[in-house]
């Protein structure tokens, strides 16, 4: 059976539905567990990359996906069906956690919508264009990975794809985490926001994701990517 566009878009809504139902859940149900969090995160995208990933590519993430776009290695008309199904996983997903948890229990983290925290030992909130530059460079780390492990037809995914991406997530929350909740994803904040109705700082979740993610897609595909077969 080909692997069409629909089916495609089946994948990326299941794998974006994943991210969000696991991650932003144990954000609910751990509080400050950042480790938890981190590996929470980590492993729902290793196991739907290595499930998923030979169907769609796992993007699961819009920002990976316009990094690909940058890269050429998707055509606009795919990247915008994957951008719709990753948005509406995401979407689906908050509802669920929105069904399941009371709202005493998902209010104060927002439904587990990423936002800007504190810098340690009492430093004060981080502005906006930190946790912007900080989203950046964790999706500019992710979607280099992402390149070498999944997209580059010579690098490494039958081996280690799925866990080299799970795992780049993981570090990513460990550092980025208490700083901006290291999204690295605008569906990841987009679904839990919309059904929270908690919009601070929106900005950050896109313009950080989708600028480290351009970087790394033109770099990737222009430097590193061999495009001899």
């Amino acid at each position: 059976m080909p692997i069409t566009a629909g089916r495609k878009a089946i994948a990326e809504g299941v794998g974006a539905f994943t991210l969000i139902f696991i991650g932003a859940g144990a954000g609910i149900l751990s509080g400050s567990n950042l480790l938890l969090v981190a590996f929470a995160h980590g492993l729902a995208i290793g196991v739907m990359v290595s499930a998923l990933g030979r169907i769609s590519g796992g993007h699961f993430n819009p920002a990976v996906t316009l990094g690909a776009f940058v890269g050429r290695q998707i055509s606009g008309r795919l990247a915008a069906v994957y951008w719709a199904a990753q948005l509406g996983g995401a979407l689906i997903a908050a509802l669920a956690l929105f069904a399941i948890f009371p709202s005493s229990v998902w209010q104060p983290s927002h439904l587990g919508t990423p936002a800007l925290g504190t810098f340690p030992e009492n430093a004060g909130a981080v502005p906006p264009l930190t946790g912007i530059v900080v989203e950046g460079i964790l999706t500019f780390l992710l979607v280099t990975v992402i390149y070498g492990t999944a997209i580059d037809p010579k690098g490494t995914f039958n081996a280690v794809g799925g866990f080299a991406i799970g795992l780049t997530i993981t570090i990513d929350i460990l550092m980025g985490g208490p700083l901006t909740g290291a999204a690295m994803n605008p569906a990841r904040w987009f679904g839990p926001a919309v059904v929270s109705q908690f919009f601070d700082n929106w900005y950050v979740y896109w313009i950080g994701p989708f600028f480290g993610a351009i970087v790394a897609g033109l770099l990737y595909s222009r430097v590193f990517l061999d495009r001899n077969p």
